[in-house]
């Protein structure tokens, strides 16, 4: 077994345990971990079997297989940037939301403090609107 063979099994391995650790004091949710989980399941057998993407890359008519392994590591960063693009999108609405909710929680709080002193003379056309009524 050759360094680089060596440098990918213990990378996969670190990463895994990492995972773990991480899901277990609840600092990774478990989308990510599944996603971060399958990659280090593909490095291991990358580097525990080279011929398999070698293969693969032949199969595909790509003649580097480095080229292949590179390929494919761009296309999982435009993915993972594109959900995290749309996850974040949708937390600044829910933050907005959020904002907009306390604004409006906090002015029905301090509005009634703000109007105690002249309660009296805004209650006052009320009850002669009530008076004629009834």
């Amino acid at each position: 077994m050759n360094a680089s063979a060596v440098l990918g099994i213990v990378g996969s391995a670190t990463i895994l345990l990492a995972l773990f650790e991480m899901m277990r004091r609840h600092r990774l949710r478990e989308k990510y971990a599944l996603i971060w989980a399958v990659v280090a399941v593909f490095v291991l057998l990358v580097a525990a079997f080279p011929l398999l993407l070698q293969s693969v890359a032949h199969a595909l008519g790509i003649q580097v297989p480095a080229n292949l392994l590179f390929f494919a590591a761009s296309i999982l960063i435009m993915v993972l940037t594109l959900q995290h693009s749309s996850e974040l999108g949708r937390l600044e609405e829910r933050t907005r939301t959020l904002a907009e909710e306390i604004a409006l929680l906090r002015l029905r709080i301090e509005q009634p403090q703000g109007l105690a002193p002249s309660s009296s003379t805004t209650q006052q056309p009320d009850d002669e609107h009530q008076d004629g009524d009834g």
